[in-house]
């Protein structure tokens, strides 16, 4: 894939900075642009589960024969064989879509020249935070504080597993000391990372929709030129995914080892995926107040031009002199007459936000789609496929 050329001037990338990314490219792991993404995706997933995977091998202890050994522990392989991947894939993806958003606002007279300074300043704002040094290293930090908290509160185990022994939280095996102070550390380091991207992305909408945007309410898209933004939260959806993966990981391990029904977790999947859809496409809510007073004065402009306008059409084609019938067809009149009523119908049917069921529909399916195999601990493939066939047909 080739990047579309950007003006440079308000060219702005979510994940194209910041010290890891500087690492990355001394390292020879990524390129100016986030090229070599199999190279980072094989040495970071490596780095995270191969040494679990020999150390499991090698270990003698009897944590090593534990009732869920390595190859059964569900959960591991989602977070660090499918989320990880996928999050770190995922940066290319959000480069990629996210760039081109930024430069709508321009290129479409969303932003009028008047107020290109205060955009450009919002620009500057997010790239000085994106690539802060003290915060990166202070997400470190926290993901070993938070990390090591959240370990220590956990449950006692009862029985072995391959990462611990019965009696004790810190009673580790060798392929546990790599999970909890490097593996996991690795995966919630670029899982809230993500979380601090999102943060910034949505700080530098903030900023732009308090600037005085050139929204036009008769727009087709029936946003007054916004639905860009809802459709860009799809640059999100791996994300969303990977979110969706881990979950499913940790609630196919309970229903495989604890007995547990996946029933019993339909609440938490349900609040779980509304959660995160309204996570991405919430903070863009900050428009609203703009496009309904685009909307309100769309109904007051054009409905004050719809009166005058049928009075006179009235008045011309039916008060003062009744024309013939004939006289009517091929009227420009008469197109313009339908040509207003259909601008009166985008204005009163636009929408007061940024985005659609669709697209809320699309995040949900993304969030969702890791938890589909899950189902086959409740129907059997044959009624799977049934029930499939019944919804579509």
């Amino acid at each position: 894939m080739t990047e579309p050329v950007l003006d440079r001037r308000h060219d702005f990338s979510l994940v194209l900075g910041g010290p890891i990314f500087q690492l990355f490219r001394k390292s020879h792991l990524s390129g100016d642009a986030l090229d070599l993404l199999y190279r980072r995706l094989l040495i970071i997933t490596g780095v995270a589960w191969l040494p679990m995977l020999l150390l499991a091998l090698l270990a003698s202890t009897p944590g090593g024969g534990g009732r869920v050994s390595f190859f059964h522990d569900v959960e591991v392989h989602a977070r660090f064989l499918v989320a990880l991947p996928i999050l770190i894939a995922a940066e290319l993806i959000v480069h990629r879509r996210i760039r081109p958003v930024v430069h709508r606002f321009v290129d479409r007279r969303i932003v009028l020249p008047q107020d290109l300074p205060r955009f450009d300043r919002a620009i500057d704002s997010a790239v000085r935070i994106r690539n802060s040094v003290p915060l990166e290293a202070g997400l470190l930090v926290v993901v070993y504080i938070m990390g090591l908290w959240l370990w220590n509160s956990r449950v006692l185990l009862n029985t072995a597993t391959w990462y611990a022994l019965p009696e004790g939280r810190w009673n580790l095996t060798p392929a546990g000391y790599w999970y909890v102070f490097v593996a996991l550390p690795i995966v919630q380091f670029i899982l809230l990372r993500w979380y601090f991207r999102l943060f910034i992305w949505f700080r530098f909408l903030g900023q732009v929709s308090r600037i005085n945007l050139n929204l036009i309410s008769t727009h087709p898209d029936r946003c007054a030129g916004l639905s860009f933004l809802g459709k860009s939260s799809y640059a999100f959806g791996p994300v969303l995914f990977a979110q969706g993966a881990m979950l499913a990981g940790l609630v196919a391990s309970r229903v495989l080892y604890r007995g547990e029904s996946l029933l019993s977790f339909k609440l938490q999947i349900g609040g779980f995926i509304a959660f995160f859809v309204l996570a991405i496409l919430a903070p863009l809510l900050m428009f609203t107040p703009q496009m309904a007073r685009a909307k309100r004065n769309g109904l007051a402009n054009y409905g004050s031009l719809s009166q005058t306008y049928v009075e006179r059409f009235e008045r011309k084609w039916i008060a003062d002199d009744p024309a013939p019938a004939e006289a009517l067809l091929g009227a420009a009149d008469i197109q313009s007459l339908a040509d207003l009523g259909n601008s009166y119908s985008l204005v009163r049917e636009m929408r007061p936000v940024p985005f659609g069921l669709d697209d809320m529909t699309r995040l949900a399916a993304a969030t969702a789609a890791p938890m589909l195999p899950l189902l086959l601990t409740v129907f059997s493939p044959e009624e799977l496929i049934l029930r499939v066939i019944k919804i579509l047909f």
